[in-house]
Order: structure tokens, then sequence, then C-alpha cells
């Protein structure tokens, strides 16, 4: 038996890790020979396994120690691991070893971002394959396909009720097409990055089905219980997510007679990782779609995946316990792998999964929302307010700097920073909702409500960026001053996430300033989600307007925006100070005008960046102070400044500025 501390964990961990590896060692020999495992690749594992296995160990022990099968389970996760390796694609292992040898690849200046559905870009993956060009000459090296595996028929929140992991959803085409799509990807320089739905999976899903059956290996996959008692034990203490769809966070099912725990939709399972047989699962499917070539998985709904009762069951210890164990399985077998988590959470929670050995990298879903509440306010106090205390990161770890996404957004300030600069949280969000459903005096946003609760007055806000911005209002009235302010905030918001540390994400479409799609309310798989309307079809024939452009100089606001956009993802690849996370704010001692400093060993790089519609300035000895120089060139329209004087800012302007 393990030993224990006062504290209830194990004294004698290293002992019994050690131990348990010699055990299973001539299993994993054994293992290799049978596979024909070459004794190189034996021994890069075997490297990896020495470095990894003690904190693996220490995990899982703390996770499932307690467990009679303990050592049967961490065999087979170690033989899961030892398979994973054997079948990686040598391209795969080859890379592995560059980014083992540069494990901050990620936090490059050259690093940009895109995301999208293959079916609304590109119809399916044979024809993404053909627009790899398009995305390398937009200056993407990061793409992120929205969930694209087989899915339950019907309602599937938008491809997140998966039924198999190893499949794809046959209307984009099949797992060796996504293969060849991920080599092309791959020899483009291009991170493929893929959701890794893994609190739940659907109700169509085998195990799950299985578990309907009334097979009890697989009814311990999930959450099920005969009656209500247990659930009713949990519903104190647990939050609804989507409380104006259904509520509370079971469903009863009819064929098992039986209720099952199911937090998002009722045909999405919560998975019991409490069981360490579902970990193994999901670690094999894991390294089943790392292997196809992926890069970077968004490991989805991370705050959800572990249960205690008597809690709101979020953001548990666990949790983070569970994703440090994939992380270190990753390191073992498919060591080129990193993790992005999505923790649509209060802002003290989302960086607790951000750590070199969690989450390599993660949404930042607060700078999302306060860059939009900034543009509503005119002001940028509360930003200021946030990035004060919530934009370090650990070393080799990055935020993911977006302006919109496949989902809503929601206001996930922190109360404390908005008291801290005089405004009410409650009255403030309810402000945004107003002014960014165009209910406001004075507003030239166009989104619509998402999840509205009429009780409770919350709701979030869906909508295109260019929709958000003014661009739809301005078209729908014909009005050329708001058509160039509209596209003016575009490019400052750009602008920002470009150059503010992290890897900025365009969701395709932005680069055409693509506008809210009513026609979502048509489909009827769709209507009832207005997400939909911020995910529209991509139109191919942007790019002959584009053509005309480039020819004639004269080409419409599409083209203008795409240029724009382009010549910004350009720009900040050749500015090394805006390489990995450093960033220190500047007092610019005017409300409506964030500034900052990026620092890469020796090259700095001052941002400014005017949220007003009129113009505003900044004294000029402030930049002095801050980039030891008496005259800036701004990189976007090359023109100079000496700080001898003010710096005048045009309405929505967006400057960097380099020493001269």
């Amino acid at each position: 038996m393990i030993g224990s501390s006062d504290n209830g964990t194990p004294d004698d961990i290293p002992f019994h890790a050690d131990l348990t590896l010699q055990r299973l060692r001539p299993r994993l020999e054994e293992y290799w020979r049978q596979r024909g495992t070459s004794e190189s690749r034996c021994r890069e594992f075997e490297l990896r396994l020495r470095e990894h296995w003690l904190e693996l160990f220490r995990i899982l022990f703390r996770l499932y120690g307690t467990r009679y099968d303990f050592f049967y389970h961490i065999e087979q996760v170690l033989l899961t691991a030892a398979a994973a390796w054997a079948e990686r694609p040598e391209p795969l292992c080859e890379l592995d070893l560059h980014r083992c040898n540069d494990p901050g690849w990620f936090l490059s200046e050259k690093v940009v971002g895109g995301a999208l559905y293959v079916d609304l870009f590109s119809e399916n993956l044979v024809r993404a394959r053909e627009h790899v060009p398009y995305f390398k000459d937009l200056g993407l090296t990061y793409l992120h396909l929205m969930p694209l595996f087989a899915v339950r028929p019907g309602n599937n929140d938008g491809g997140y009720a998966i039924s198999n992991y190893r499949s794809v959803d046959p209307r984009l085409g099949t797992i060796d097409d996504l293969r060849m799509l991920a080599n092309d990807l791959r020899e483009a320089g291009i991170s493929l990055v893929l959701d890794f739905v893994f609190n739940h999976t659907a109700d169509a899903h085998q195990w799950a089905q299985h578990a309907q059956a009334g097979e009890r290996e697989y009814q311990d996959f999930y959450w099920i219980f005969s009656d209500r008692e247990i659930p009713e034990q949990y519903e104190r203490t647990l939050r609804e997510i989507f409380p104006t769809v259904r509520r509370g966070n079971f469903t009863w099912h009819d064929g098992m007679e039986q209720w099952v725990w199911t937090t998002f939709n009722s045909f999405q399972w919560d998975l019991n990782y409490t069981n360490p047989a579902v970990f193994r699962a999901m670690a094999e499917e894991m390294f089943f779609i790392a292997n196809m070539g992926v890069d970077i998985l968004r490991l989805d709904a991370v705050a959800f995946i572990w249960k205690r009762m008597g809690t709101d069951c979020e953001n548990l210890p666990e949790a983070h316990l569970l994703i440090q164990a994939f992380n270190r399985l990753a390191r073992i077998a498919t060591p080129g792998l990193l993790f992005k988590s999505e923790a649509i959470v209060h802002p003290d929670e989302v960086v607790k999964y951000i750590h070199p050995n969690e989450c390599q990298i993660s949404y930042n879903p607060t700078l999302m929302a306060l860059l939009w509440e900034s543009l509503a306010t005119r002001k940028v106090d509360l930003l200021v307010q946030t990035l004060k205390h919530r934009s370090k990161l650990p070393p080799n770890t990055s935020w993911v700097n977006y302006l919109r996404c496949h989902d809503d957004i929601g206001w996930t300030f922190d109360d404390r920073h908005a008291e801290a600069v005089g405004i009410r949280a409650y009255d403030h969000r309810r402000f945004l909702n107003e002014f960014y459903t165009g209910q406001f005096p004075g507003s030239f946003a166009r989104g619509i409500p998402f999840q509205e609760n009429l009780e409770t007055g919350d709701m979030r806000i869906s909508g295109t960026m260019a929709s958000l911005a003014g661009l739809e209002q301005a078209i729908e009235e014909d009005d050329e001053e708001k058509k160039d302010l509209a596209i003016r905030r575009m490019m400052l918001l750009h602008g920002i996430t470009l150059s503010i540390g992290g890897i900025p994400l365009l969701y395709l479409g932005e680069e055409w300033g693509m506008l809210n799609d009513y026609d979502f309310a048509l489909d009827p798989a769709k209507a009832g989600d207005s997400r939909w309307i911020h995910r529209p079809k991509m139109k191919w024939e942007f790019l002959e307007e584009l053509d005309d452009h480039i020819e004639s100089g004269n080409g419409s606001i599409r083209s203008e925006i795409y240029m724009s956009t382009r010549r910004l993802i350009e720009l900040r690849k050749d500015l090394p100070a805006l390489s990995g996370q450093n960033m220190e704010l500047i007092n610019t001692s005017n409300s409506h005008v964030l500034g900052y400093l990026r620092l890469h060993d020796a090259n700095r790089l001052i941002v400014l960046a005017n949220f007003s519609d009129r113009p505003q300035s900044v004294d000029g000895n402030t930049l002095r102070t801050v980039g030891l120089g008496r005259f800036f060139e701004d990189v976007i329209r090359t023109t100079t400044y000496s700080t001898a004087d003010p710096v005048e800012l045009e309405p929505y302007q967006n400057l960097w500025l380099k020493r001269v």
C-alpha cells in the first residue's frame, strides 16, 4: 500500500512511480518488439517518459489513487501513449523535434491565426485544400477549423455534439481528406487547430448508444441516475447555462428510464472523468486527432469537466489536474501538440488554465469584450484598469486575441474593476446590451440578442464584427461618413489585436467586412440560435472585386477592408517588438486613448489607439520617456512625429510608432 501524509497525498510517490515504471517496462518493451518499432523511436519515447513520468503518476494518483484498479488503468494509459508514438507519422516526429528545441515557436510575431467553418467557407475539405493559397496570401500561419467531426442528426450545437471523434461529418468529406488538408497546411507553414470536445459527447456517440442499451461499463462513462434524489442535490449549487432553452442540468431519458447529466443541451451527455476508463478512452481520441497532423487542440468547455457535490462544478482543482494529465501524456507521445483553453468564465478563473504544463495558450474573452466596451463608451478607463491586472501570463504561454468568434459576446469584465473606475457593473452591462442591439440612442451597432432572459434582463450579443462596428448601419443609410467611421473602427480593433501581445485571430469573413446573415432564420435547424447570424457563407466573388481594386484602384468597401487588414498583418510580421507577450501600459493622460509599449530584446514599438470619434492628442514628451527618443515614425502611414509636439490622432486612429 502507498502511505499517505497528513494532507491526504502520498508521501512516497517517487518510489512508487519508479517501481510502477519498472514493473511496466517489460510490457512496454514487448509492445515495441511486437510493433517492430525502431530503436531510435523507442529511445526518444524513453527519454520523454523519464522526464514526465513522475508528474503524470503524481497527477493520476491524486485523481484515481484510491481505486483498487489504479495500477491497471495507469498501465493502460502508458500503453495508449506508446501506441500513439509508434503510430505517429515521421513528418510529425520531425516537427516534434523542432518544437521541443523551440518551445516558444508560437510566440513569434509571424504567427497570425484564422478561424472558419469548413462548409461555410470552402463547402468541404477538398475545396479547403484549394484555398490554402488564399490563407497564405492573407498571411495566416494558424488555421482553426471549427468542429468538423461526425455529429448527431438535427440540432448538434453547431458541431459540438460529437458522435464520432474518428470520423468527419460526411457532408464535409472523409478522415483522409482531413489528413491531406493537414499535410497541405503543414507544407505551407500553417498550423492546424481543431476542437477537442471533451466535456461531453452526443447522445448518438457509440459509448452513449451502448449505455442506452443497458451496458453498465458504458453507463459508467456518463453521469446517469435512476431517480431525481442525487440530481436534486447537485442542482442546489449548479447554474443553468442556457436557461431560456431548458431548465436544470439533467435530462430524463425515456429509453433507459433514467436521468443523465447534460450541462449544455439535452443531447450532450457529460462524461464522467471520475472513471479512469473515461480518461484513457479520451486520451486515445486525443492521440488519434493529433496524429492526423493537428498542431493545436482547442479544449472545449474546460471549466465543467469535473463534478463534486456541494460545488458549482466549475473550475474545480481536479479539472486543472485532468488537463495537466492530458498535457503530460502529450509531452510524452505527441510533444509538438499544444493546448488552447476555452474558458468563458470569470477572468480570475480564465488565467488559472494558462501554464506550460496545462494550456499553453488561451482565448482572451475579457480583452474582446472590453474592446467593444471601449468603442461603445469612447473611453478606455475600464480596459486600462483591467489590463493593469490581467495582461501578464507565465513564460512560454500566450493569449489568443480575437474580436469575434463563432460564439456570442458576454460582458466578462470584473465588477471590482468596474467599480474602481466609477462604473456600476449591472447597469453598465444593460447599457452595453442596449448599445450593441442598436436600442441605445446614437448607437452604430446592429447586433441581436442571444439567450435573452426577460425576467433578469440578462443577454449576450450576436453579430459580425462589421455589423457591430457600424458598417451595416452605414450601408443601410448610404452615409459615406458613417462608412468611413465604421472602417476606422474595424482597423482600430485589428490594430490592437495584432499588436497587444499574443496570437491575433481573425474570424474569417472579417477581412471582407461581412455583415449579419439574417437568412439563418429560414433554416429550421438554425433558426433557434441567433449566433448563426455571424456565421455567414463566404462569397468568393469578393476576390473578383479585389482584382478590380488592384487593377483600377477603384474597388469596393470590401476590397478596401481586405487590403487594409492584410497590410496590417504584413506589418506585424516585420516588427520583432511584437514577438511574445511583453506589454507595458503607457499613461496617455487621455481617457479616450489607449497606449502601450511592446518590447522584445532590443526592439520597441509604441501603440496608441484613439477610441473616440473625435480627434485626440497625447503629450509628445510621454513618448520620449518610454521610447527613449525624440522622433518616431508611424509604420502604418509612414508619418514622422516629434516628441517636442503633441501627437495628434484622428478619430479611431491607431499608431504603431518606431523610433527613427
